[in-house]
């Protein structure tokens, strides 16, 4: 599916991706690429509240308790 989507949307074949790939792993290396992932999906969900205009803490709307 992620070959596919990278196709269709910058034009890259299977060899393209691999090749960058290699590259980012030697660039990074390793240990650095989970910590980077990690930030990238951190940033993407705190764009997507930010954009649905929730504070990230808690994403559903809460109910008001009535006080007996």
């Amino acid at each position: 599916m992620l070959n596919s989507v990278l196709i269709g949307f910058l034009g890259l074949g299977g060899t393209e991706v691999i090749v960058i790939l290699v590259i980012v792993l030697l660039l990074f290396g390793g240990k650095k690429i989970p910590e980077l992932m990690k930030g990238l999906g951190k940033g993407i969900k705190d764009f997507k509240d930010a954009s649905k205009g929730t504070d990230g803490e808690n994403s559903t709307t809460a109910t008001p308790e009535k006080k007996d």
